[in-house]
């Protein structure tokens, strides 16, 4: 692929970092920010919790950053050393460049952010196409992946042809579309203000990826042998969620999986769930 950059513009960069810090000095928790060397260069991490305590590693969805963990860390951080790691490529602080799908650029990269933060180990909670990386990484590292909890992942069951139209017709609508559009995308439920002006501040400044996400393979997902819990949104515009569901139920050993029956593809509110199953 050629090489393509996350921010069209310097100054819409700006402009997403200064609602991204602004969305950090509101945390009511105490937090570092760490910048992680990689081969590819700097991931950008918000790590909370006790030093000492297991290691979950949070990755977010494309087209946002680590902002949306941000409530939730508060919760996962009183049981665990939270990282919530922007990826590369994505609307947030680390290394612009977007990385290639194919190959092993992308379970490298997380790999080296692993050694940076001196992991041996963690359970892994990725959501979208951070839930794609995490199972890419599981199967290329599985000695590194405690627990894996999949939020409605791509790389399982087969995109939607019909989000691109569906996209480009709400967004020939101007502003008021491009709200439709997400909501639809969130299941039909309306989404918080602040998060709202922000997705769309992102909307207009980010260089969305057009390629298409790899699917694996059954060899692959059948070598995932640690404990995980997949969930989907039965509402999901963007993927076929029940083929999802379906195909991670047969190949992969022991897995736990749950259709949210009135949930579309932005899977929150999860928590307790997710907390569940961690500490089982």
């Amino acid at each position: 692929m050629k090489n393509t950059f996350a921010f069209k513009t310097a100054e819409g960069r700006n402009a997403i970092y200064k609602q991204y810090d602004a969305f950090l000095s509101n945390m009511r928790i105490t937090y570092e920010e760490i910048n992680v060397d990689t081969r590819f260069g700097k991931a950008f991490v918000i790590a909370a919790g006790k030093k000492d305590a297991p290691v979950l590693v949070l990755l977010h969805g494309s087209g946002i950053n680590s902002v949306m963990w941000i409530r939730d860390m508060e919760r996962y951080s009183e049981h665990y050393r939270v990282y919530a790691v922007d990826l590369q490529g994505e609307p947030g602080k680390s290394n612009e460049k977007q990385l290639p799908f194919e190959g092993p650029d992308f379970d490298n990269w997380l790999h080296d952010v692993f050694m940076g933060l001196s992991i041996e180990k963690a359970s892994i909670v990725g959501i979208s196409l951070g839930a794609w990386l995490a199972l890419k990484f599981a199967i290329a590292h599985s000695q590194m992946v405690d627990k894996l909890v999949l939020l409605c992942p791509a790389g399982v069951g087969t995109p939607k042809t019909s989000f691109a139209y569906v996209s480009l017709f709400y967004m020939l609508l101007g502003e008021k579309g491009v709200e439709h559009l997400f909501r639809k995308v969130n299941g039909g439920k309306s989404i918080p203000k602040i998060m709202l002006d922000y997705q769309k501040l992102i909307g207009k400044n980010f260089n969305f990826r057009r390629e298409q996400v790899p699917l694996f393979s059954d060899a692959e997902l059948a070598q995932l042998t640690m404990p995980s819990i997949l969930f989907v949104g039965r509402k999901d515009v963007m993927f076929h969620s029940l083929k999802t569901a379906r195909r991670y139920r047969t190949l992969v050993p022991n897995a736990k999986v749950t259709v949210l029956q009135e949930a579309g593809h932005t899977l929150i509110g999860l928590v307790d769930d997710i907390l569940s199953f961690l500490q089982q």
